[in-house]
């Protein structure tokens, strides 16, 4: 296992993160705790949870985890929770009002079993709270000592751009990592996100690096998913949805090339695809999500995995998304371009 800095923080996390959306849902508790215990086995420090992860369940799951380990193993864990989303039917139960991240963050703690988290992310955007209430309600966690670091999740380049400044301005905790979708399917945060991310020192934690299951190479073109596969029991589930990618030719473009290294390679088309992805600009830890323990050891075989720079350009070639026009694409880059006379 590699560790990469928390983005501008001075704590150090693996590169490879345990994410616990399955857990109380896909995967029992039993086998919940085996992936945590496997994960910190082979060197694993970052696990990742948020309230609405099977309705606290997870993160009831992981306090129990961690509440029966000894000492030396519960202080190599980075703890990183979230909250945003509704727990409840009350109008105010959702959002990043200080009101609501008030109630969240302490029903977080009391879930897992702690007095802080390492990380407390805003799981997304909230249009209706003005950014200043929410990072004061962070800024005074931390002082509280509830949190030790700040992220953001979900955010678009303006929004995390604004909420840098005014944390910047306003003297208050700022944020050190984003948490967005990214993969060999979804590379648009390039265009925004992660340019804005470099600036200012935030560290990348992706979410469905494998694109929801596309980059293991077990869904194909002319037959519909089954069976117990997340889109076997939900064919249109989220941004992963099979209707959605089936039909675009870029889709089978990068699978037929993820699978073309691998082959190469002789590792699974998942360890190249995340291979791929711990070695883009400002990506501190690729977030992990397995169902069953064998998923997970698939996956854990990718660290320290780095492809060559041919394996890299071939993959890329395959994913490029194709900005239509300028700014972005190929004009951008030319407009963007400055060079010092005789220099490289």
């Amino acid at each position: 296992m590699e560790y990469r800095m928390l983005g501008r923080s001075g704590c150090s996390v693996s590169t490879l993160a345990l994410g616990t959306m399955t857990f109380g849902t896909e995967a029992d508790e039993a086998g919940a705790h085996a992936q945590l215990d496997r994960f910190v086995e082979v060197g694993g420090t970052l696990v990742d949870t948020a309230d609405v992860y099977s309705r606290g369940v997870s993160e009831e799951i992981i306090g129990r985890w961690y509440a029966g380990r000894p000492a030396e193993v519960r202080d190599r864990i980075v703890l990183a929770t979230k909250g945003r989303f509704p727990m409840g039917d009350a109008p105010n139960d959702a959002g990043l009002s200080r009101r609501h991240l008030d109630r969240a963050l302490d029903a977080s703690l009391r879930r897992l079993g702690v007095e802080a988290v390492d990380l407390y992310q805003v799981h997304a955007w909230d249009p209706l709270t003005p950014i200043d209430e929410t990072l004061r309600f962070l800024d005074d966690a931390v002082r509280k000592g509830k949190i030790h670091y700040v992220g953001l999740s979900n955010f678009t380049g303006w929004q995390l751009q604004k909420a840098v400044d005014i944390a910047d301005f306003r003297g208050l905790s700022r944020p050190v990592t984003l948490q967005p979708q990214y993969n060999l399917l979804a590379r648009e945060i390039e265009w925004e996100v992660i340019p804005a991310c470099a600036s200012e020192g935030l560290g990348l934690l992706p979410w469905s690096p494998l694109g929801g299951g596309w980059l293991t190479g077990k869904y194909r073109r002319d037959e519909r998913p089954v069976g117990a596969t997340r889109l076997g029991e939900n064919p249109e589930r989220g941004v992963e949805a099979y209707d959605r990618r089936v039909k675009v030719e870029r889709t089978w473009a990068v699978i037929d090339e993820v699978r073309s290294v691998a082959d190469e390679r002789g590792v699974s088309m998942a360890q190249v695809a995340l291979a791929w992805l711990v070695d883009r600009p400002t990506v501190t830890s690729v977030i992990l999500g397995a169902r069953t323990l064998e998923q997970l050891d698939d996956n854990l075989g990718a660290a320290g995995l780095h492809l060559t720079e041919e394996e890299y350009a071939r993959l890329n070639k395959a994913s490029d998304p194709g900005a239509a026009d300028y700014p972005y694409g190929v004009p951008g880059t030319a407009q963007r371009g400055r060079k010092i006379e005789g220099g490289r």
